[in-house]
């Protein structure tokens, strides 16, 4: 008897990320604009309230949707942040980390033979998470000629129409795109005309730059066939903390947590005592990080510019995704690392259209970034 792969197991690939990453670990003096997570430590009082609950020896399970209190929470943020109006009793689930109500959101309600338009590109674990729930993914490519923008065309010519959901994200990863109200009202039309389940993933829903961020799920006749995924890994820098949640109506929360009960029980509960403290008296912290950011951002696409490389004006999450000066983005990732030391993302390993760009984070500090770009200009030239 030996251990083998199932089916789905065996059919999805390695992580091409995690590929470059390895590359890069084998030199000492490497600058990485490759990584997905805040350079910045979560907000003092976040983390003096995980320590005081540690302190009152509070590491008990709590209840399987979350404890109250960081629902009530969640469901007040929504509201005021968004107009996102869900019942913190039926409405919301706490879990470990928004990658895990994705899972959830999956294996909840995806049959073998159903299909998942996943616009694209996007964050590494969609398509994985299709398959590993025995159901079927179909390419949505966005395009930079439409600033990486999920269209009406896109899902039209994709096919999408025959879907039973749609998978998105915006802001997004990893690409940086934005969309407004307007831009998303369009998709919401399609996916009413079609019958489609929205999964909306808006975990960088605080990092946008140039408008109010936007949630599908508040435009007409969306609340009721959407699940948005949200947690406070990126907004609060608490990725370690592994804790995220779904906003969904009661019946779809019902079903997703009757696989977390058995599987995940609750999230970390040091964590959700974190996450409360960060909801109640954390928002200057979140609003200088994005600050940040935004300086960084600014500094990054201005850089580009000045080499001539073609990039989009990314206005969100912490992402910039140019153009790569090379035919093979690959290659150029792996001649940037050896050459010049510095890490990036081959825009290929996020899915059908991302082939041709580089996904260049500018979560790291300022300083780190202008000796970054210094050497990417050096190494092109």
């Amino acid at each position: 008897m030996t251990f083998e792969a199932s089916e789905r197991v065996a059919g999805v690939p390695p992580s091409g990320i995690r590929r470059f990453f390895e590359i890069a670990e084998e030199y000492d003096d490497i600058i990485s604009l490759g990584v997905g997570e805040p350079d910045f430590a979560p907000p003092w009082a976040a983390r003096d309230a995980a320590i005081a609950s540690l302190e009152r020896g509070q590491t008990s399970y709590t209840a399987n949707r979350g404890m109250a209190e960081l629902r009530e929470r969640i469901a007040s943020f929504a509201d005021r942040r968004y107009g996102l109006r869900y019942d913190p009793d039926e409405e919301i689930l706490v879990t470990s980390g928004a990658s895990e109500a994705v899972d959830l959101a999956f294996r909840a309600f995806l049959d073998p033979g159903d299909t998942v338009a996943v616009a694209q590109p996007c964050y590494i674990s969609y398509a994985p998470g299709v398959q590993f729930a025995g159901a079927d993914v179909l390419d949505v490519p966005t395009r930079a000629a439409d600033e990486f923008k999920l269209t009406r065309e896109a899902l039209e010519s994709s096919g999408a129409a025959d879907a039973d959901v749609l998978v998105m994200c915006y802001p997004n990863n990893p690409t940086g795109a934005t969309m407004t109200r307007e831009e998303l009202k369009p998709v919401a039309e399609f996916a009413r005309e079609h019958d489609l389940l929205v999964f909306s993933d808006e975990i960088y829903s605080e990092l946008s730059y140039e408008h109010d961020h936007a949630s599908i799920a508040t435009l007409p006749g969306m609340r009721e066939r959407t699940v948005v995924f949200n947690g406070f890994s990126k907004a609060y820098a608490m990725t370690g903390l592994r804790l995220g949640y779904a906003l969904a109506p009661p019946e779809a929360i019902e079903t997703m947590n009757r696989i977390h009960q058995y599987t995940m029980l609750s999230a970390p509960t040091t964590a959700q005592h974190a996450a409360v403290e960060a909801l109640e008296s954390c928002d200057d912290e979140v609003r200088e990080m994005r600050d940040q950011y935004d300086r960084r951002r600014n500094f990054v696409l201005s850089r580009f510019e000045e080499m001539g490389i073609d990039c989009f004006p990314a206005a969100g999450a912490f992402y910039a995704f140019p153009e790569c000066p090379w035919d093979d983005s690959d290659e150029f990732a792996e001649a940037l690392i050896e050459d010049q030391r510095v890490a990036v993302v081959p825009g290929n390993v996020f899915g059908a259209g991302g082939e041709g760009h580089l996904r260049v984070s500018y979560a790291t500090s300022l300083g780190d970034l202008k000796e970054a770009m210094d050497r990417i200009e050096s190494f092109i030239g």
